[in-house]
């Protein structure tokens, strides 16, 4: 699923939906991508979360929404917490994934 919205192939060309939405000025489509993306689901066999393939086909998005698409960013940055439905003396588990914010490729 997340294949089909970072890369697609025609031919010998490739493009990127994400990527194509974001230069031509399309927010709704590209949100939508991104909120896709960054949803949990799951299945019998496994978890699937896009936020890995995001930013390993993608290293710049945060640079690229933040000069082309700036509204943006807060949708990405909401994409990657997670809040637990439970709530325990007033609190609520949150996980915050920002392994690729503070990380670069080559694990640095």
């Amino acid at each position: 699923r997340a294949d089909w919205v970072l890369c697609v192939t025609v031919g010998s060309q490739s493009i990127s939906p994400l990527l194509w939405a974001i230069e031509t000025g399309s927010q709704e489509a590209a949100q939508a991508i991104i909120t896709d993306l960054l949803t949990i689901r799951a299945d019998r066999d496994r978890y699937y979360y896009g936020m890995d393939i995001l930013f390993e086909e993608h290293p710049d998005v945060i640079n690229r929404l933040g000069m082309d698409a700036p509204a943006l960013l807060p949708v990405l940055m909401d994409g990657l917490i997670w809040r637990s439905r439970i709530t325990e003396g007033g609190r609520r588990r949150v996980n915050y994934y920002i392994k690729h914010l503070v990380v670069d490729a080559d694990g640095n």
